[in-house]
């Protein structure tokens, strides 16, 4: 949350409130007077201590590749946040991505949609999209994503600040991700904060570009990206990192435009960008995978629209893999 001091010092006593009641919350679940409903299939959970966005979705679709090429049958669960008819933004990403190779259940009863996919066929391994804060539903395996880029020391709790919970919540993690790592700096920092967990860095990772050519939203693959000035425009949680991304791969912004997380774009957004884009030299729009979902069969008139495909690179792939493969064993989960 970006409120100016005066605002936060007004919520803090909500945040205050606020812990008191997470923390209860957390309590009560670790001391079994809220019960945890278990699937058959083995449970990882993909989230974060914070709202806004740490690279859930690109790990989710890491995962779903990584337990599909050895066999595995994958099922995603995911809250669909702002989404409508059981899909969202981030949903509609991760289905032309994964295709048809995975199950999705949509829906704010998590359990209740792992339940009705297991009905329909056994499932191997459950992702868990956004489920750090979802105790209601058991899980083998959690991992937690920290965006290096946004340092949490100084953060604190909603509604003054962008904290789910408090930082204590990293112990329930069994894995920690720090995501959008440049340098090695935070990461150290890191590793002598908490040296007791499995930490792994990791960086976002340009794949390709895509330029979308219909109004059906098709696209062309494997598009290089012509040198030329772009305008930049996004609706996500931390935009500042695309910037930074879009920048350091090489990309001239001559402007720029930024919407809330999840913006869903209209007719006169489009007008208004190609304007935007016209007066700044701008000769390509260019966007995030996310945000073209949220374009719809928009289009613009007169400029070519780009979007970065993405994914996560880890700095120890085989490491991660063994100790998530551990966790899963201690655990006693299917997939190990």
């Amino acid at each position: 949350m970006n409120f100016s001091l005066p605002v936060r010092i007004l919520l803090w006593p909500l945040s205050l409130l606020y812990g008191v009641v997470v923390r209860i919350r957390v309590w009560l679940y670790a001391r079994g007077w809220l019960k945890q409903k278990k699937l058959k299939g083995a449970v990882i959970s993909v989230g974060n201590l914070t709202v806004g966005g740490t690279g859930k979705t690109p790990m989710v679709i890491w995962l779903a590749e990584r337990f599909l090429s050895e066999g595995k049958y994958v099922a995603i669960l995911s809250r669909g946040y702002r989404g409508a008819n059981g899909t969202s933004d981030e949903i509609e990403l991760m289905k032309f991505r994964l295709k048809d190779r995975v199950a999705f259940g949509v829906g704010k009863n998590r359990y209740e949609e792992g339940m009705r996919l297991e009905s329909q066929r056994s499932v191997d391994i459950f992702l868990l999209d956004d489920g750090f804060q979802h105790m209601q539903l058991a899980r083998d395996v959690d991992i937690l994503l920290v965006d290096s880029s946004r340092p949490l020391r100084n953060e604190s709790l909603l509604p003054s600040g962008r904290l789910r919970e408090p930082l204590s919540g990293i112990h329930r993690a069994d894995l920690v991700v720090f995501t959008r790592v440049t340098d090695q700096l935070p990461v150290k920092r890191a590793i002598q904060e908490f040296p007791e967990f499995p930490i792994f860095p990791a960086t976002t990772r340009l794949l390709r570009y895509r330029r979308v050519t219909t109004s059906e939203g098709e696209v062309a693959s494997d598009i290089e990206l012509p040198p030329q000035p772009v305008f930049v425009f996004c609706g996500i949680g931390n935009p500042d990192a695309f910037l930074a991304d879009a920048d350091r791969w090489g990309n001239y912004i001559a402007g720029r435009s930024i919407y809330r997380d999840h913006h869903s774009y209209s007719v006169h957004d489009i007008r208004r960008l190609e304007e935007s884009a016209k007066s700044s030299g701008a000769r390509a729009l260019l966007t995030t995978e996310k945000d073209a979902q949220n374009l719809g069969e928009l289009r613009f008139s007169s400029l070519p629209l780009y979007y970065c495909e993405i994914d996560v690179k880890l700095a120890d792939t085989e490491e991660f893999q063994k100790t998530l493969k551990r966790k899963l064993q201690a655990r006693n989960g299917v997939a190990a």
